[in-house]
């Protein structure tokens, strides 16, 4: 018997590769007899291992949980026919009263027709989840039993056998099936080769095949090419049924196919076979050599397998592994390489063994090894070739250079998001997620869960926590306070939009701040990076991305300098709130460093051009833009931070005499947010000179050789052009359009709380203070100032909303709906609330149903109409409405040059002057008009004198005692005694001119 030291020490090397913690067996392992039993653990895994010298190795035996799909297709086969169709049910919006139709996501039910039965499943958003659930009424209904219990190892033994004279029986050959493919053109080889299927084939197109083989040895999971040991042992149980080499890896039927099978599932080609020419990659070994190109002529009478073997230098596909699918899930890309003797051990040899001998025998692969996440030894071919589901034909696509530079830097988050853009030379993974409607590509947490795919990590685990608002302030100075954003990580804190995350209630959203917290693990449940941001966001949405955000930021910062020193590379980390495990990343990691330093060594050692000092404009430290030329007249819309620009634009690689221009990229229009990093940085520091319709013409450094292959369509002579002329990169832009930025995105970078959620607090302490019973807020919008009123105690017993977007309008009514519907407390805030009505309509237009309400509020509306619109509301509201107060808000247009960093025109500037006049713009692209101080006094003053009112001026954001006053300025006015004659309308229906979208009733809902 070993010794326990001994024991110890293997038993530790064998606990890493599966997961668990030596530790851990040292304090709870139990002898008995020559075995060791350990407690089950996490998965119901278990382990038993043999004490004696020379038993087996060491086994542990994982069960593997079928889904009820692979229950139903174990038991019945093709003769399980899945049907899924789309249902269109009638819309419930949740919102009881809601007069507007809503729109519902696309639902799927599925019907499953079985021998016996036929079950429909319920509805559901994703078809799969209908199959899957129909998939389980038919197990429930048949009274299948599922086994719960773990396999035994000899159970394990004969299931496999079990499977593979299934895989080489008469049915199996017609199946629609990756590995019959494989076996139908095995029976197209010729000569001694003729039947000959593979076993590494079989080990990676069969994934029940792997699963058994995982059952017996779960060193499997990590290392699918132990399991063609396994299914070759296997093979000599199957009672003559099959045939296998103890030479050679294959496999093949002994008896001969029935000639009605053969006749029906191999397909006869009459006269000459056809030819067809599949490019694909050659991945040299060395790191010196250079990836090229390579052409696989498939024959229709041939085997793909035995055309990459002889690309390989090998004599048929019985020596040629084949690796994971590598890139998009639906690619059929792999790698193939050379099979080693080793694999052919006797089962009694440590799996490790294997290892250690192709690691003897042969050389690493690093690249092809990092794109699959196996290792992989010798040259390699990156084909996309093979049979599948779909059809019996044999499926291919071309991979080319552009390709494989292509898939090497999807693994990187920049990559990733640069590929979503279609724009590789050009875009740049945005530094802020600002909002959801300004961001282009795809999302954060998209690319986060992508590149984690991509590296064989586990899924990240987002866990949002949220907290409630604090109570409105009661202080009216806290409306004064203007706080600077001089860092971008203080942005993302005030950043508000996005969609709301899926099942996320909107009423629930506006009474809780988000924090979102983010951990990675390895596939062994290591973790490697965890990061829980301070800051906190409106929507959970928001907190999710800025988070995902924030750790793609600093893997992109890794990948970029991959040789950063730990100091800085903790120091980064800091600054993101992120916390590194140092031990595990490296180790997830190991490969990245050596395959991205052979990029950055190939782009350094390449010849750049020296640029023009006296036309430099230095954008970011040793790069620079260079040649710059600006064509066309300057038409004085420029853009600002937060505008959405549109350009098109070219990007070529030019050599020194100019002689040789290749276009690389290009885009006759190519949109994103200015500000937020979302380009190259020269891109954008060219881009901010421009105005609408100029065009310019730069040029600068090489970009990463990587990303240039990646873009270039002929990658051969653009490889030629970086290894023997001196190049740069020149980019010809033109700006089209300029798509302002919103007014609230503005606002909220200057201001803590955001502008909007200020003016919103000034209103409610109004309205506490006046004691109303009554409310109506003209162009209330999606509710913000009714959400916010019933979150605190009022006298209110009836508020009203108007608006004339009937999208708004359906929002606040859920928002309301959920709140008021919910109020089963007697001290809510709101409970005093007896009803609310939303009504569709303009406030210029007078209805008899609101006059004399104790309380108005127009806060933001009066700028989004024309002028004289404006004017008009002030009459009608006044005149007819008759508000005992009325609280009306607009931006103050002085304010806009802290909020655009511009200069407004002098008094002296010629207001026909174009270009001064539009040197500072209106906060958003909606409003016809801003009124400075002066202008909206003068409305307000003589509003209030023409109709018998009093007016005060006050406002938020800023102050009254220095310029340029309040950002939002604010008017209270206060209806004086009646005059004596005033007759004011009365509520006889003669007036009603609004359409009720929305109305809730204590006295109705509550019955």
């Amino acid at each position: 018997m070993k010794t326990h030291q001994v024991f110890l020490a293997q038993l530790s090397a064998y606990c890493c590769s599966t997961c668990f913690y030596i530790a851990w067996f040292q304090t709870h392992w139990l002898k008995v007899a020559n075995f060791m039993f350990f407690p089950p653990i996490k998965n119901n895994l278990f382990l038993v291992i043999r004490m004696e010298t020379g038993g087996s190795p060491a086994v542990a035996v994982k069960k593997t949980t079928l889904s009820p799909k692979a229950i139903i297709s174990q038991k019945f086969g093709t003769n399980a026919i899945y049907e899924v169709e789309e249902v269109q049910e009638p819309a419930e919006n949740g919102c009881p009263g809601l007069a507007i139709s809503q729109k519902r996501p696309c639902l799927y039910r599925c019907i499953l027709q079985l021998p016996e039965i036929s079950v429909m499943s319920g509805t559901f958003k994703k078809k799969k989840e209908a199959e899957q659930s129909a998939a389980e009424m038919a197990i429930k209904e048949l009274g299948i039993q599922i086994s719960t219990s773990s396999p035994t190892l000899q159970e394990a033994w004969d299931k496999l056998v079990d499977r593979i004279a299934h895989l080489f029986s008469d049915e199996f050959l017609s199946y629609l099936h990756p590995l019959s493919g494989h076996l139908r053109a095995a029976l197209q080889r010729e000569g001694d080769l003729y039947g000959l299927v593979p076993v590494p084939v079989m080990a990676i197109f069969d994934s029940r095949l792997s699963n058994l083989c995982k059952s017996i040895n779960p060193k499997v999971e990590s290392n699918p090419f132990l399991a063609i040991p396994l299914i070759m042992r296997a093979a000599t149980r199957s009672s003559g049924l099959v045939a296998s080499s103890e030479e050679q890896l294959w496999i093949r039927r002994q008896d001969p196919y029935p000639p009605e099978i053969m006749e029906s599932s191999v397909s006869q080609t009459s006269g000459s076979p056809l030819s067809t020419l599949i490019e694909a990659v050659r991945i040299p070994c060395s790191l010196e050599k250079t990836v090229e190109p390579v052409t696989l002529d498939v024959s229709s009478t041939g085997y793909y397998m035995d055309v990459i073997a002889k690309k390989l230098g090998l004599t048929d596909a019985t020596s040629v592994l084949a690796s994971r699918t590598v890139g998009k899930a639906s690619s059929e890309a792999r790698l193939y390489f050379a099979a080693h003797q080793s694999y052919l051990l006797d089962m009694s040899s440590d799996p490790l063994i294997v290892n250690e001998a192709l690691r003897f025998e042969g050389s690493l692969n690093a690249r092809a090894s990092y794109f699959c996440g196996q290792s992989i030894y010798g040259d390699a071919i990156l084909a996309s070739i093979g049979y599948t589901w779909k059809s019996k034909d044999l499926f291919y696509e071309d991979v080319t250079v552009q390709s494989y530079y292509r898939m090497l830097i999807n693994k990187i988050p920049s990559g990733v998001y640069k590929l979503s853009r279609e724009a590789v030379l050009t875009a740049e993974l945005p530094l802020v997620f600002t909002t959801r409607a300004n961001w282009r590509g795809s999302l954060p947490r998209e690319i986060l869960c992508m590149f984690c795919r991509q590296h064989r990590l586990s899924e990240p685990d987002f866990s949002v926590v949220s907290t409630p608002l604090k109570g409105l302030s009661e202080s009216t100075t806290s409306h004064k306070k203007l706080q600077g954003i001089d860092s971008t990580e203080e942005e993302i804190e005030c950043a508000n939009g996005g969609a709301i995350a899926t099942g996320t209630c909107e009423s629930a959203e506006s009474a809780v701040t988000y924090q979102c917290e983010v951990k990675i693990f390895s596939k062994c449940h290591h973790l490697i990076i965890e990061c829980f941001p301070k800051n906190s966001f409106k929507k959970q949405n928001d907190s999710i991305q800025n988070t995902s955000l924030k750790v793609l930021s600093w893997l992109n910062a890794y990948f970029k300098d991959i040789d950063m020193p730990l100091e800085k590379l903790n120091s980064t980390a800091n600054i993101l709130d992120i916390r590194i495990c140092h031990e595990n990343f490296f180790k997830e990691f190991a490969l990245c460093r050596s395959i991205h330093n052979v990029y950055h060594s190939e782009t350094q050692g390449v010849k750049f051009l020296e640029p023009n000092s006296l036309s430099m404009l230095n954008t970011m430290p040793g790069q620079a833009v260079f040649s710059l030329s600006i064509e066309g007249p300057d038409s004085g819309v420029c853009p600002s931070n937060g505008s959405l620009l549109f350009i098109s634009y070219s990007v070529s690689l030019v050599t020194e005499d100019e002689h040789t221009k290749e276009i690389l990229e290009s885009s006759d229009e190519f949109e994103f947010e200015i500000g937020a990093g979302a380009v190259i940085p020269h891109l954008e520091a060219v881009v901010t000179q421009l105005s609408v319709g100029q065009s310019a013409c730069f040029k600068t450094d090489l970009a990463p050789k990587e990303f240039i292959l990646a873009a270039a369509v002929d990658s051969a002579r653009n490889f030629s052009l970086l290894s023997s002329e001196s190049c740069c990169l020149e980019y010809s832009i033109t700006l089209l359009r300029v798509t302002e930025p919103l007014e609230e995105r503005m606002e909220q970078a200057l201001f803590s709380p955001p502008l909007s959620k200020q003016r919103v607090e000034y209103a409610v302490q109004h309205i506490r203070q006046s004691h109303a019973t009554t409310l109506v807020d003209f162009g209330c919008g999606s509710g913000s100032l009714l959400d916010a009123l019933l979150n605190h105690p009022t006298s209110l017993e009836k508020v009203v909303g108007i608006d004339i977007s009937q999208k708004s309008l359906s929002r606040a009514a859920k928002i309301l709906h959920s709140k008021l519907s919910k109020n089963t407390d007697a001290n809510a805030p709101f409970s005093g609330i007896k009803s609310a009505i939303l009504y569709d309509g303009s406030i210029t237009i007078f209805d008899s149903r609101l006059c004399e309400f104790d309380i108005g509020t127009c806060l933001e509306v009066i700028e989004h109409m024309e002028e004289d619109q404006a004017y008009l509301f002030g009459d009608v509201v006044l005149s007819s409405f008759l508000p005992k107060i009325l609280i009306v808000s607009t931006p103050n247009y002085e304010y806009n040059v802290i909020l655009q960093k511009a200069n407004l025109p002098s008094q002296e500037d010629d207001p026909e002057d174009k270009t001064q006049s539009q040197s500072c713009k209106f906060r958003n692209h909606d409003h016809k008009f801003e009124w400075t101080r002066e202008q909206f006094n003068s409305w307000a003053t003589k509003l209030a004198a023409k109709h018998n009112y009093s007016v005060e001026f006050s406002g938020v954001g800023g102050s009254a005692d220095s310029e340029p006053g309040f950002a939002s300025q604010i008017a209270v006015f206060r209806r004086m005694s009646p005059l004596q004659g005033d007759v004011h309308p009365k509520d006889d229906g003669s007036a009603c001119h609004y359409n009720v979208i929305w109305e809730w009733d204590r006295l109705t809902s509550s019955s």
